[in-house]
């Protein structure tokens, strides 16, 4: 893993690590661990094919970052906010009427050609993001449909930490 994110310091010195089997997001800054977070991955578990509702494996970097102003709750369909805000859901059992993205976007972009760029397997093209969720009560669990989901609070932190370009790796 400290191979696949050396070049982070090239991106400001941040880099993410999504552990799967863990669910569990790792922050580090400078080469040292800055913080830690929960959160779920795709229920239907890893996978990079377009279409197969799975969580994408390998080496990304945040492109985009959506949604720096938006309260937290506030609804995007297609990464525009809709006005509407979410009711948050803290039930490991409730689920929400839609698979709805909200507070934070941070698109991912793929960066290992025939693994997740480019083709079918293109992540940025299957739109995988991590953001906030309705169903805060599942994080923790595999619960998506792709994308990596954390609590509002949560991604609003990331969001404010981490600049479009750092380094996301994917890993089981």
């Amino acid at each position: 893993m400290a191979e696949r994110l050396a070049h982070g310091s090239d991106r400001g010195g941040q880099a993410l690590v999504v552990d799967v089997p863990s669910q569990r997001l790792y922050l580090f800054e400078s080469g040292s661990l800055a913080g830690t977070f929960p959160v779920s991955t795709a229920e239907r578990g890893t996978g990079n094919r377009e279409g197969s509702l799975q969580t994408p494996l390998g080496l990304h970097r945040v492109d985009v970052k959506i949604g720096g102003d938006a309260p937290s709750g506030m609804i995007f369909r297609g990464r525009v906010p809709t006005g509407e805000l979410a009711d948050i859901l803290t039930g490991p059992e409730e689920r929400a009427p839609r698979d709805d993205v909200t507070t934070r976007i941070l698109w991912l972009e793929g960066l290992e050609p025939g693994v997740n760029q480019g083709g079918d397997v293109d992540s940025k093209q299957r739109y995988i993001y991590i953001h906030g969720t309705p169903e805060e009560g599942r994080i923790g669990q595999p619960a998506s449909h792709g994308c990596v989901r954390m609590t509002n609070a949560d991604v609003i932190t990331l969001f404010d930490r981490v600049r479009e370009g750092a380094l996301v790796d994917i890993i089981e």
